[in-house]
This record gives structure tokens, C-alpha cells and sequence, in this order.
């Protein structure tokens, strides 16, 4: 189940994503310096939520990887909701700021789908939380103003960038959520994605016999293509070439649509 965004105070969490972390912090009195801060909180409910995901979130799960108590924690970061705010855009500080076009807007298209899969693949409770509503944090920001200085490279108007970007978030995300759920449903049944798809293939073969003419196309979907050489080693990187192959069909009608309008750019 996704955790919707934005949930806490929005004041306190803007200004907790924007920098003013110790703002209303009750700190203004003289005294010894708190070895806890803000950005000791979040990376170790990262930590927490890289371990167990955001179902094993919680002020107390972070406080005892802090060796704290959990009310020690509210002096940083109001609740659950903020923090879980902070942290997803936290992740998000891993990413580029800007990609070179030094090879051409696709290639740096590419080249950004490819880190943001890999943000999701590191941190898979990313995916927990809804982008319906976004953290509105700086680094989260990045990460969409990184892909729109690569996509205004190839002349097209807003209008339409707009579309592209928010199908290769998409495309991205979706690709990325079912390769980290193919590992989690290994992990947590302890069955192979090759071992259940050949049990559930050879069951399927004596409950219905009669699959392929039932459904001829859905066979020649998923039929290999001789000229790939076959079928990818593992599961995995059967996802990681239908990922690929999908990414090249949506650049593919960006950059038709690049060359087909006057001032239009070339990938390369």
C-alpha cells in the first residue's frame, strides 16, 4: 500500500525540506550543543526504511538506531509524516543535478531513466510512497529539473515536454516497482522467479490444454524472438530488456516528434 506524501504540517515540513531545519527547533536558550541533528534523523530512518521498508517506520524504530529515546527525536522533526517527507527527497540528493548533451539529448535521457532506476532499485520503499502529491523538497526537484534541461534540448515545446516527462517517471517507476517486487516475492517465499513460473507453466499446460488456441496472441506476445537470441539468463534481466526496449519506443516518439517539428533537434 502507498503512503500518500505531504501529510504532516506543511509549514514545518517546507521548512524542514528547504533548510531551515533548526527553525522552532526550542533550541534558542544557551546550552551544549544537541548531538542529534535533523539530517542524523532522516538517514537513519533511511537506514530503518532500506531494512524493512516504510512499513517498518516508525519514531521509535529511528530513535533505537539512534540509541534515543523517541521524544528525543520530536526536537528535530515534528512526526512521522514529515520525516517520512524529508527522507524521500533526502534519497533523492543521490541523483545528478544536470546531465551533459555532450552525446545528444537522448543519450542523457537515457542516462538519467537509468539513475533513477537504480535510486529505486537502492531504496525500494521510494515506491511506497505516492508521487500523486510530490514532497515539493529541493532535491526531488532536482531530479525534474536535471530531465527538463535534457528534454528542452530537443526544441520542443513545453506543451509536449510536459507529456514526455511525466511518461518516463512513469515508465521508470512502474519498471522499477515490478523488479523490486519480482526480488521481494522471491525473498519472502523463498521460490525462484524461474522455479514458480515453471511450476505454474507446467499446471497451466494440464488445466488448459487448449491455452494457445484460446488465446493465440497473448502467445505470440510473449513468444522469444529468434532474433534476440533467445530469452535473457534470469527474470531479472528479462524486466531490465523490457525496460530497455520500452524506454528506446518512448524516446523513439519524442524524437519523431523532435524532427517532424521545425526547430526540432536531433538526438545526437
Amino acid at each position: 500500500m502507498s503512503i500518500i506524501a505531504g501529510q504532516g504540517d506543511a509549514a514545518r515540513s517546507l521548512a524542514l525540506l528547504w533548510g531551515e531545519a533548526e527553525a522552532g527547533s526550542g533550541r534558542a536558550a544557551p546550552g551544549p550543543k544537541p548531538a542529534l541533528s535533523v539530517a542524523a534523523v532522516v538517514a537513519a530512518g533511511i537506514e530503518v526504511a532500506d531494512e524493512g521498508g516504510v512499513t517498518a517506520l516508525s519514531m521509535r524504530a529511528v530513535a533505537d538506531r539512534l540509541g534515543r529515546s523517541s521524544m528525543a527525536l520530536y526536537t528535530y522533526v515534528p512526526g512521522k509524516a514529515e520525516l517520512v517527507d524529508l527522507m524521500y527527497d533526502r534519497a533523492h540528493a543521490e541523483l545528478p543535478g544536470a546531465y551533459p548533451l555532450d552525446e545528444g539529448w537522448r543519450a542523457a535521457a537515457t542516462a538519467w531513466a537509468a539513475d533513477l532506476r537504480a535510486l529505486y532499485l537502492r531504496h525500494p520503499w521510494l515506491l511506497q510512497v505516492s508521487y500523486a502529491r510530490p514532497v515539493l523538497g529541493p532535491c526531488e526537484q532536482r531530479v525534474m529539473e536535471a530531465l527538463a534541461g535534457v528534454l528542452f534540448a530537443t526544441g520542443l515545446p513545453a506543451s509536449t515536454l510536459r507529456a514526455a516527462a511525466a511518461s518516463l517517471f512513469d515508465l521508470v517507476r512502474g519498471g522499477a516497482r515490478t523488479r523490486a517486487e519480482a526480488r521481494l516475492a522471491a525473498a519472502a517465499t523463498g521460490v525462484a522467479d524461474t522455479e514458480w513460473w515453471a511450476e505454474r507453466a507446467a499446471r497451466l499446460g494440464e488445466v488448459a490444454p487448449d491455452f494457445a488456441e484460446r488465446f493465440p496472441l497473448s502467445v505470440r506476445l510473449s513468444a522469444e524472438d529468434a532474433e534476440t537470441g533467445g530469452a535473457p539468463a534470469s527474470w531479472e534481466e528479462r524486466m531490465d530488456a523490457t525496460h530497455a526496449a520500452g524506454l528506446a519506443l518512448l524516446l523513439d516518439g519524442v524524437e519523431a516528434a523532435a524532427e517532424g517539428r521545425p526547430g526540432g533537434v536531433s538526438p545526437r
